[in-house]
């Protein structure tokens, strides 16, 4: 049996985003400010447009996209869905397995759903210059691609063990018009303090966004943007989900199962935020965070107000967090070590709405293997995450009996990964599970709060 592709036309792009606030069980814990009393809008206005921000505070349920957001989004969207036999008759499961593909937007991953609306809003708002952060480059590229489509010079602090891993998406938002410094670095304060207690530090993405905001703070035409995190990102990356239900419409089915990778929450919220109306009202769905076991914030860590950043420049917000100090080691999925994750997918895991998670490097890049062998496409390391635990739950239905739907995020594509499938070609990756005696040293750093 072929593998079934199921398209949307160009008319069929979202109108709308949709805000998972309005129908959660409780509203979103909110945001603290570094003195611990509540944060408010205007406090938010030294990094970003008012739009986004009215997004960030927002409980309305659906917002519309700009026209001109949308036509940029035509340029891939909408992305493919895929039914996955070849895979299913590999692993000899009974269960259906689809994949919504993000790999065919231009910069290669998902990533780019967020950067072209926050580069539009900035540019409306007069707003010259933004900076950033990125670990694996997936949102660096995604960002250096939107700012160069709306003119607007974009600055990106590189995690600098992904600097040195990831040389390709370094030339792809030197290409874009990007300028990329790998951190911490001595161009900002929060920088130059990691150096001076560390010298050979490898970066963290706390660290990163902590060099980002400074610069954007310190700047009037320079903004902040994000790629994941906080709920305005989330919200955009709905497109995801909502073209996906869509999709299984067309073939009449439903997922029972959804992975996604998790490393901020961009993945998780932007593929499973529109399904968690139906689960609300009745429908028997699981929505399953996949992370890495050497970042297990959901599963390992703490649920509690802390920074998203190192230097502590950033709102506090109630999520789980392995600490602001954290230091992740250098796994090959750049973009899932992040200390803590969305407070939105934070709460509605801390609620038993979301589950999650972790597995194994060595797991992960075996499955992405086995599926670029039966489908073709070779995963990011952060996809292979998906990849994995949707072959798991298919093999759990080899095992049962059940023929279950599957559906997961292949969030991009690893053609400027190749690096770290050589490395696990050659047998030079291991497995590495956080030490709980460093979690715990972390957690003693959290705000008192």
């Amino acid at each position: 049996m072929t593998d079934t592709k199921i398209l949307l036309d160009e008319s069929e792009i979202p109108t709308h985003w949709y805000n998972v606030v309005a129908d959660m069980p409780n509203p979103p814990a909110p945001y603290l400010g570094p003195d611990g009393q509540l944060l408010t809008p205007d406090a938010m206005q030294a990094i970003f447009p008012p739009a986004i921000i009215e997004q960030e505070m927002s409980s309305q349920r659906w917002i519309e996209i700009p026209n001109e957001v949308r036509e940029i989004l035509r340029l891939w969207r909408p992305a493919p869905l895929y039914r996955a036999h070849r895979l299913e008759q590999a692993l000899g499961t009974p269960a259906k397995i689809y994949f919504k593909y993000e790999g065919v937007s231009p910069a290669g991953s998902h990533k780019v759903n967020s950067a072209v609306a926050q580069a539009w809003y900035n540019r409306e708002a007069g707003i010259k210059r933004l900076t950033t952060e990125t670990g694996a480059g997936q949102w660096g590229s995604s960002l250096s691609l939107a700012g160069s489509m709306f003119g607007l010079q974009v600055r990106i602090y590189m995690v600098k063990v992904s600097h040195g891993q990831k040389p390709f998406r370094r030339s792809m938002m030197q290409t874009w018009g990007g300028e990329v410094i790998p951190s911490p670095s001595m161009h900002t304060e929060a920088g130059r303090r990691v150096l001076a207690a560390d010298p050979d530090n490898q970066g963290s993405l706390g660290t990163a966004i902590s060099e980002a905001v400074e610069e954007a703070a310190s700047r009037s035409d320079t903004n902040y943007a994000l790629g994941s995190v906080l709920n305005h990102v989330l919200l955009h990356q709905t497109v995801i989900g909502l073209e996906a239900k869509k999709q299984l419409e067309k073939v009449g089915d439903y997922p029972d199962v959804i992975f996604a990778p998790c490393g901020g929450g961009s993945n998780v919220g932007g593929m499973m935020f529109p399904f968690l109306a139906d689960k609300a009202a009745g429908r028997d769905i699981r929505l399953v965070a996949v992370e890495p076991d050497s970042c297990p914030t959901l599963t390992r860590g703490h649920y509690a107000y802390d920074f998203g950043d190192v230097a502590g420049l950033t709102p506090m917000m109630k999520m789980y967090t392995l600490g602001h100090d954290f230091m992740p080691p250098g796994i090959h999925a750049g973009g899932l070590r992040y200390h803590g994750d969305s407070a939105l997918v934070s709460q509605l895991y801390h609620e038993g709405i979301l589950e999650a998670v972790a597995v194994p490097q060595l797991g992960t890049f075996e499955s992405g293997v086995l599926f670029s062998k039966t489908m073709g496409i070779i995963p990011a390391p952060e996809s292979n995450h998906a990849v994995h635990a949707a072959i798991q739950e298919a093999l759990r239905c080899k095992e049962s009996g059940e023929a279950k739907t599957i559906l997961f995020t292949l969030s991009g594509h690893g053609h400027f990964d190749m690096a770290s499938y050589d490395k696990y070609l050659a047998g030079e990756l291991q497995n590495y599970s956080y030490p709980d005696e460093a979690i715990r040293a972390a957690l003693a750093t959290l705000p008192k709060v």
